[in-house]
């Protein structure tokens, strides 16, 4: 007697071993919650000339090399300094004006993927004080590197298919 058995639930999904935990794929992530700065954003008449409050949350998904031991030199160089990636997201903010939200958390990620080691950067931007009924307005963008090429791919990027 043979068994009905059902197939699977999400015959699409992904193998369960592709849903390896941050450790197994030697990653971390580093954030900056809440960064307070006093920006000229916004492209409204009072928002040209008058900085405003804005909260930025930065998150980063970073390649660790040590992982998943976390065995290494217990040396800042080692890992992302959030100090510096808090001064770089302040400075783009408080250099010049920025007519939207979402160039700013774009400037704030690209500038945060210039580091080699970062995969991914998550970005916030929030205006507490624009809408006296709500407690921010804002925008999340989340930007990768690009995934390196393959060998493969490299020796063929320059040719053209006969079809082309």
């Amino acid at each position: 007697m043979t068994q009905n058995r059902p197939g699977p639930a999400f015959p699409d999904a992904a193998p369960a071993s592709a849903y390896r935990p941050d450790a197994a794929r030697r990653l971390r992530r580093v954030f900056v919650r809440g960064l307070e700065v006093r920006a000229s954003l916004g492209v409204l008449p009072y928002e040209l000339h008058t900085r405003q409050r804005v909260i930025i949350g930065i998150e980063l998904l970073v390649e660790d090399e040590s992982a998943p031991a976390s065995v290494g030199e217990e040396k800042l160089a080692r890992v992302v300094d959030y100090g510096a990636v808090a001064a770089r997201a302040r400075e783009i903010a408080t250099t010049g004006h920025i007519r939207l939200a979402e160039t700013l958390a774009e400037r704030i990620a690209v500038a945060a993927l210039e580091d080699r080691r970062i995969v991914s950067a998550m970005v916030t931007v929030e205006k507490p004080d624009v809408l006296p009924d709500a407690a921010a307005v804002g925008v999340t963008v989340e930007r990768q590197r690009p995934a390196a090429p393959r060998p493969q791919e490299e020796e063929t990027a320059g040719q053209r298919s006969p079809e082309a």
